[in-house]
This record gives structure tokens, sequence and C-alpha cells, in this order.
């Protein structure tokens, strides 16, 4: 049994468990939507914190195991890009969900300093992430200092943005701007106890954890039977699956009306995809992750720092109609995202 779960599986295994993990993702996701909204306002958290920290986590869960599974097989070239690779998807989900929005523009109507924040803490981390590429080839217990220092700096940017109890900068309110107020819940969760909630929103975790492990399992086997490149399979394939919970949590989430949560599970997600790397690098035996990627990781990664500005931009100017009804930011972040997978794939 221990053989079977280890060993390649054929194509057309591989193939089918990568789409039944990747349908079980989408239906445990916007199930997620709906708990990540009612457990947000019951705990006061807001939508803003508890989807970049709880709900991202959550979201993440798939990408967390996917990239541990490839490092840990001496994939290292396919647990980076998927990592990275899901900060780009996930970004493009902001357009995905963006276009269900249809009075105004989501980055205007979710205004919030912690998405803004959260933005500028995920650019801190991939810029970590290349500065120590380029650092020297130096771990202590097979992990790069690197990736304690990534660790640090993800908590001590949860810290500065919680604690901003007075902020000096806000968005100023205009009559299309969606407050995070507590919502009125759904049939689906009035009456339960919130550690029914709690219950739930942890079994449906458990469930996309596995459909994670399942996916990374089938990506590996894919390529070697394929003989695919790894980093096109970890950014496009295996990304697109990891970016899949955020898009279709944040799509539910716009039509609930929890724009602000819409855009934190997104950003915050991303930021814990940044720690993805973290994970490879303590599950790669081979010697340091940041040190194994190779020039299309790079340019990956570069990548997914440029969406990220021009989400930032997005979020700062609030257009509140603009290109082909999406805005500026969002006709970017399709171009750049086209832009790098072509690369990649040539």
């Amino acid at each position: 049994m221990l053989a079977s779960l280890t060993t390649v599986w054929p194509l057309g295994v591989s193939i089918g468990v990568f789409l039944l993990a990747t349908a079980v993702t989408v239906v445990c996701s916007v199930r997620l939507a709906g708990l990540g909204d009612t457990l947000a306002d019951r705990t006061g958290w807001g939508e803003a914190l508890f989807g970049a920290v709880l709900f991202g986590l959550v979201t993440s869960l798939s990408g967390i195991v996917m990239t541990a599974v490839s490092a840990a097989a001496d994939q290292p070239g396919l647990a980076y890009s998927n990592a990275v690779g899901g900060i780009a998807a996930q970004t493009l989900a902001l357009v995905v969900a963006d276009a269900f929005l249809r009075r105004i523009n989501l980055e205007h109507a979710a205004a919030s300093l912690s998405n803004m924040l959260f933005g500028c803490l995920l650019i801190g981390l991939l810029g970590i992430a290349l500065m120590a590429t380029f650092s020297p080839s130096v771990t202590f217990l097979g992990v790069h200092p690197a990736s304690v220092v990534m660790a640090a700096f993800y908590i001590g940017g949860l810290r500065l943005i919680r604690s901003h109890s007075e902020p000096l900068w806000r968005a100023v309110p205009t009559k299309e701007t969606l407050p995070d107020v507590a919502s009125e819940e759904t049939e689906d969760f009035a009456g339960h106890r919130t550690s029914r909630l709690w219950a739930e929103f942890a079994a449906v975790a458990g469930i996309v954890m596995v459909g994670g492990w399942a996916v990374a399992r089938a990506a590996e086997s894919i390529v070697e039977n394929t003989g695919l490149n790894a980093g096109l399979v970890g950014a496009v394939f295996m990304g697109l699956v990891n970016a899949l919970p955020e898009t279709v949590t944040s799509v539910a989430a716009v039509r609930r009306g929890a724009v602000t949560l819409a855009v934190a599970a997104v950003i915050g997600g991303n930021c814990l995809d940044a720690l993805n790397l973290v994970v490879g690098d303590i599950a790669y035996r081979g010697g340091s992750l940041f040190h194994a990627a190779e020039r299309p990781e790079l340019f990956l990664t570069s990548g997914a720092l440029v969406m990220t500005v021009v989400l930032l931009g997005g979020l700062l100017v609030r257009q509140k109609r603009g290109w082909l009804k999406i805005g500026f930011d969002g006709v970017l972040l399709v171009l750049v995202y086209a832009s790098t997978v072509a690369v990649l794939a040539y």
C-alpha cells in the first residue's frame, strides 16, 4: 500500500486524480466562504484579519502540502514554482472575483488598510526569498537562515497589522464602498453553535489538505511520464489548482457581499504561500530550496512581485470603473500573468 502511494502513477491515473482532487477543492472552497464570513463576524476579528490569517491559512493548506510533498520527493523546481506560481495565479483570482461585482471595481469597494499592509508584507517576503537565492549557500540543519527570517518577518508583520488601532491613513468612504460590518447570517449557519462551525471549518481544511497531497503526487507523476518542465507544471497546473480555493471563495464572498474578505483571503493566502518556500526548504534534503531555484523559478518570483505591486496600486488608486470594466489593475494583472506563462512555456 505504501509503495503504491510513493511510486510514480500511470499517466491516466495521474490525470484522473488531478481532476478529481481539483473538483473536491472547488466544492470545499464554496463552503469555506460561508463559514469564513460567519466566523469573522462571530469572533469579532473582522473580514480583513480573519480572511488574511485563518481563512488564508485554510485555503493555502493544499498548496502547503503540495510544496512539502514535492520537496520531500526531491523535486525542488516543482516545490518552488508551485509556491510562487500559486501567488501569481491567486492574484489573478481577484480579476475573476471583480467580474462578479457588477456595480463597482472590487478594489474600490474593498478599501482596507489591512489589505494594503498585507500587500506590503507579501512584497517583503518575496524580496527576502530572492535575496536568499543570491546569498551564500549556507544551511543550518539543512535549512537556510532566510527561512527563519521569513517566518519572523511574517509574524512581525501580523503584529504590526493587528496593532494599528489608530491608523493615520484611512480610505475615503464613498457610496460604493462596502464596509466590513457584521451581516445577517444565512439559513445554513443561523442557529448553529460557533463550536460546530469551527469543527466544520477544520474538517473542510482537512479535506483540502488531502486534495493538496493528491495533486502534488499526480503532478510528480505527470512530470515523470511526460518529461514536461517541472517549473512549468508547478507554476501553471499546480499553481492554478493552488489558486482554486482562493478563486472560488473570493467569488463566493463577493456574491455574499463580503468584499473585504474576498481581497483579504487572496492577499493573506499569498503571504502564506510565500511561507510555503520555508516549508519546502525544511522538507528538501538536498540543501537549500532557495539555491535549488533556477532561472524559470526566479522569473516567476519576479512576475509575482510585479503582480503584487499592480494590485497594491489598484487598492491605492481605487478606480471606480476602468478598462474593460475591471479597472487598469485587472487588465494589467491578466497581461503580466499571461506574459509570464508564455515565457515559461517558451
